[in-house]
């Protein structure tokens, strides 16, 4: 009777670790499907994105980008639906909280601006889910767009500032396998040239800035279902003396390819400024340095008169 009992645990063991082991295989099986179907759903939008990057015509692209939109995030919807995914797409958060109530004692000084960084790049992913993206500026050059998304006045630090949101389509970037870990290197650097000029075209003023402020490279990695291949940003600039009618800016982004080539392209606009970008007549404007200039440089009347001489 004690060998049938044996023989009893035995096979019962046996079917637990058969049950278990098919479990776990059907889990791993469960896993590669839905990582096999979301890179599917990012090649279909990256056959489909480069109209959207290189087409330009700023009208139509402005068009197109509700439609755009719609057919990838009806992709992502469906895809959460068959594998039960997270239609939060809180994951980030929820992964931060984790990392809090399992580091003890040791404080992750950085958290803060991790969820900062988070709240910027849900708020962008938002309008695009939900059909609000529309850029006030687009351009496109080299295989890239640039969207000026706002251009609104916040306050900054209890100091009102001109904030140009910026969202940069496409540029070049690779995925490293560091152990462990996978990290995407996006390669896109900033320099940017605002010139300040009077109704007549005289220069009053120049504004350099380098890389943007709240620079997101990789936003897929703060939220899973984030269009791939973009980049986030914006500048604050200082209110503008109040004889500025017009601003020139130009945005350079240089974009380095792993094959070795170099896409270097400019955005230029030449933008009324409205009375709610500009201090009041008798505000000094902070931060400004004199620096000798041309005066053909400056005046375009003086260059113009020295050509007919």
């Amino acid at each position: 009777m004690k060998r049938y009992f044996g023989i009893i645990v035995v096979i019962a063991l046996v079917i637990v670790a058969a049950v278990a082991s098919h479990r776990t295989a059907s889990a791993r099986a469960t896993e590669a499907e839905r990582d096999a179907d979301f890179r599917r759903i990012q090649s279909v939008y990256l056959e489909r994105v480069g109209w959207m990057r290189t087409n330009p015509d700023e009208a139509s692209y402005k068009d197109e980008l509700k439609s755009f939109f719609k057919a990838y995030f009806d992709d992502v919807e469906a895809h959460l639906d068959r594998f039960n995914g997270n239609k939060k797409f809180d994951g980030y958060l929820a992964e931060l909280e984790q990392r809090a109530e399992s580091g003890g004692e040791k404080k992750d000084n950085r958290a803060t601006d991790r969820k900062a960084f988070y709240e910027y790049a849900r708020k962008q992913f938002d309008a695009l889910h939900e059909g609000r993206y529309r850029p006030v500026l687009s351009a496109t050059d080299k295989g890239m767009r640039l969207d000026i998304v706002s251009n609104d006045v916040v306050m900054v630090m209890g100091k009102p500032q001109i904030r140009l949101q910026l969202v940069l389509w496409g540029a070049q970037r690779v995925e490293k396998d560091e152990g462990k870990v996978k990290k995407m290197v996006t390669s896109a650097a900033f320099d940017t040239v605002w010139k300040l000029t009077d109704a007549k075209g005289k220069l009053l003023g120049e504004m350099r800035g380098g890389d943007p402020s709240m620079k997101i490279d990789y936003p897929e990695r703060l939220i899973a279902g984030f269009p791939p291949q973009m980049l986030l940003g914006h500048y604050d600039l200082d209110l503008l003396p109040a004889e500025v009618a017009k601003l020139e800016m130009t945005i350079n982004v240089a974009s380095h390819a792993a094959s070795g080539g170099n896409a270097n392209a400019t955005y230029a606009w030449k933008l009324d400024v409205p009375s709610e970008w500009k201090l009041g007549a008798n505000e000094t404007w902070e931060g400004a340095t004199q620096e000798e200039r041309p005066e053909e440089e400056i005046d375009p009347a003086k260059a113009s008169a020295k050509k007919g001489e």
